[in-house]
């Protein structure tokens, strides 16, 4: 294929991927909606987390049909039926919540409260009792709350997408959930080597594809008894490990372009 094909190719599939998105978020929506409405909290809890399970699936399953994605999700099988915990992921891009997802139902995400009311994503998030982050102080007893019933809980330690090298400044509320709920905190380790869907991108910008991404898992934190050395160390942590990372590049990239505007 030549570079001009290659062109329209990439930015004609990548804009699709984006449109798909859009369609299976308002199907999940709209089969989400009435049952939030209609089913008991158990019941409907477990109905959204399965719905937005198999979405994810599907979506995850479309991006490698179309070979618009490489993806490596292997090591997330091993946290399969695994202990209460907290899961702690760097967040490079807006689509990494999908690929965890995709993996257990058991797993309960804490998520930007705006997203609550979302037209694609609000309904299920309300099904499946995601956690808002409105609050510190509910999302924390939210959390804690979802763990001693036997969840694990999916958190973002950055806060958002990385917009530095190699990642944000961490939260401290990882560890504060994890001692309050007294189980380990599971670091997952993502590397992209493109910068679509990262903060700052333009909603339909065109990728180059196909995109490789790789997630592992990486170190399993005890319970920690000081947050503040535990946050400190999770950063450590995630420099070292995201040291020699394939985004960094971009993320460099982007940084050094954003700061000379």
């Amino acid at each position: 294929m030549n570079a001009a094909l290659r062109y329209f190719y990439d930015a004609a599939l990548g804009a699709a991927m984006l449109v798909l998105f859009g369609l299976v978020g308002l199907l999940l929506s709209a089969l989400c909606l009435p049952l939030l409405l209609l089913l008991p909290e158990r019941m409907g809890t477990v109905c959204g987390r399965w719905g937005i399970l198999i979405g994810s699936k599907f979506y995850t399953r479309v991006l490698r049909l179309t070979r618009s994605y490489r993806v490596d999700l292997g090591a997330l099988h091993d946290l399969r039926g695994c202990p209460p915990l907290v899961l702690a992921p760097n967040h490079p891009s807006l689509i990494d919540a999908v690929f965890v997802l995709a993996n257990d139902p058991n797993v309960t995400c804490v998520i930007k409260s705006s997203l609550m009311n979302n037209v694609l994503l609000g309904a299920g998030a309300r099904l499946a009792r995601y956690i808002p982050n409105d609050s510190p102080r509910r999302m924390i007893a939210g959390a804690v709350a979802e763990i001693r019933r036997g969840g694990v809980v999916l958190l973002f330690p950055e806060g958002t997408r990385t917009r530095r090298v190699p990642v944000n400044a961490l939260k401290a509320s990882v560890g504060i959930i994890a001692k309050h709920a007294g189980v380990p905190v599971q670091t997952i380790i993502i590397e992209q080597d493109c910068p679509v869907l990262c903060k700052g991108w333009p909603l339909f910008g065109r990728p180059t594809l196909p995109i490789s991404y790789r997630l592992r898992l990486g170190r399993r934190f005890d319970p920690p008894e000081d947050v503040r050395t535990f946050t400190v160390q999770l950063e450590q942590y995630f420099n070292a490990e995201l040291a020699h990372s394939t985004q960094n590049r971009w993320l460099a990239s982007r940084l050094h372009s954003e700061s000379g505007q």
